[in-house]
């Protein structure tokens, strides 16, 4: 007679799982002992399951499975409409990852691809991954991006005029900022920040254009920085979208947020042995982070944002059908 009780002790996902928990909290390989039920110690002299060896492989079968879920997710049935890009350094590594957005809101990791820079080729194999298992962006697609020239080079090869671009705004401040002598950031940041919140798209970009004038003598590079890819940075409001939603939209914070939360399930690693190793953290962290994920701020403006999507793929149709993200 087959006892379930038994079954349940003996599985080894069981044990794998809970492997997979602490180790994504935090936890080293070799405490995994000491944080254990106590049984004894006649059952400690004899275990092998809960060795530091043991535990990493457990662990390394268990982000196996993660990365690969990750990878082969499809996404056919996702109702995609925004597409956030940002890369983590790890070591001499980079795994460029991939957030999307759907039409009711709702945050879900979708891609992670490996390099040694965040260059076009890495950023565009991975996009293509993302259409190859069912991203459509034939009704239009928002990219948010962190300003990389890279990674816009990529989207408009991938995506060409379906997609729209929004650059995020703090990484501009930061760049320009970096440009400036201690005592002008301040007030190039605060006037930077007025003007990316700017509703009208066009004072905004007109207000940026004449502060890169007003720069460019004294910083020129300051300048320059800021002018670069200057009309992806009024992307969101251009198609009509503010309050709420804008503020999501415009920054890469929501990916940025994931990011962080994989970047503490890394934060025991002391070598990264080789891309395999980064991709399958970094596919555990994500997936971890996915568990707390709440619909963006503002999503109740996304079926504004939908329309406004079709709009700018289809710019010679007077009116888009009814969508189920438009109903919702």
């Amino acid at each position: 007679m087959p006892l379930a009780s038994y079954r349940l002790f003996a599985a080894e996902d069981q044990l794998t799982t809970v492997v997979m928990e602490r180790m994504l909290a935090g936890l080293a390989t070799r405490r995994h002992v000491a944080a254990g039920e106590p049984v004894g110690r006649a059952v400690q002299e004899q275990a092998t399951a809960t060795s530091r060896s043991a535990v990493s492989r457990r662990f390394i079968a268990a982000t196996k499975v993660a990365l690969a879920e990750l990878l082969n997710r499809d996404l056919t049935p996702l109702d995609i409409k925004v597409l956030m890009v940002d890369g983590e350094h790890l070591a001499e590594h980079l795994a460029v990852v991939a957030l999307a957005i759907t039409a009711d809101g709702t945050k879900v990791p979708v891609g992670l691809w490996e390099g040694s820079t965040e260059n076009a080729t890495v950023v565009k194999a991975l996009l293509a991954d993302l259409v190859a298992r069912g991203l459509d962006a034939t009704d239009g697609l928002l990219v948010v991006i962190d300003g990389a020239k890279a990674l816009s080079s990529a989207v408009k090869a991938v995506f060409g005029a379906q997609a729209a671009i929004q650059r995020c705004t703090v990484h501009k401040r930061r760049n320009v900022a970096d440009h400036l002598p201690e005592g002008e950031r301040g007030w190039v940041d605060t006037k930077l920040g007025k003007i990316f919140a700017n509703p009208d798209p066009a004072a905004g970009l007109r207000d940026a254009k004449a502060l890169a004038a007003a720069l460019s003598r004294k910083h020129p590079g300051a300048a320059a920085s800021l002018r670069e890819g200057l009309e992806e940075m009024f992307t969101v409001t251009r198609l009509g979208i503010t309050g709420s939603l804008a503020r999501t939209l415009t920054t890469s914070n929501p990916i940025e947020s994931m990011i962080s939360i994989a970047r503490t399930t890394n934060r025991n690693v002391t070598h990264w042995r080789d891309g395999q190793m980064v991709l399958r953290w970094t596919a555990a962290g994500m997936l971890n982070a996915q568990r707390s994920f709440r619909r963006v701020r503002g999503f109740k403006q996304m079926p504004q944002l939908v329309t406004a999507l079709h709009r700018h793929a289809h710019p010679n149709t007077a009116h888009r059908p009814d969508t189920v993200g438009a109903a919702a």
